[in-house]
């Protein structure tokens, strides 16, 4: 068990840093206006979403439904884990939203500030705190 813990743990790590990485990209990428930096920029976002952030998230998802089913009746009866399941799925949610921004700037069709994307990249530093709080403290 200890094992599946400490892989997800990574796995988690691995994926959060692509959502903080990614909108900062973002910011950049948003303030470029050398076709040179964007061309850059978009083979970037590209390989982080695709190539590390996405897989990430599938291996804490498959992990964390792993590390579940040693206890489900402990996990399902608590309510700190429900609390956490509903930021994990707002994290999803951010992710693909990451994605469909990813595919804006890919087609050159981003008609958002640098200074939205500095906003946007706010948002995952918030679910983190939460989700640590409740796994750690579980106050209820």
């Amino acid at each position: 068990m200890l094992w599946v813990k400490a892989f997800h743990l990574v796995a988690v790590i691995s994926w959060f840093a692509g959502l903080f990485y990614l909108p900062r990209l973002f910011v950049y990428h948003a303030a470029s206006e050398d076709t040179i930096s964007k061309e850059r920029f978009k083979v970037m976002e590209r390989k982080l979403y695709q190539g590390i952030m996405t897989p990430a998230a599938a291996v804490a998802i498959l992990l964390g439904v792993w590390l579940m089913s040693f206890n489900p009746s402990y996990y399902m009866s608590s309510g700190w884990f429900h609390a956490k399941l509903v930021l994990v799925v707002v994290l999803f949610g951010y992710h693909h939203a990451c994605g469909r921004l990813l595919k804006k700037f890919a087609l050159d069709q981003n008609t958002r500030s640098p200074v939205f994307f500095r906003w946007f990249n706010e948002f995952p530093v918030l679910i983190l705190i939460a989700i640590v709080i409740l796994v750690i403290v579980r106050p209820f």
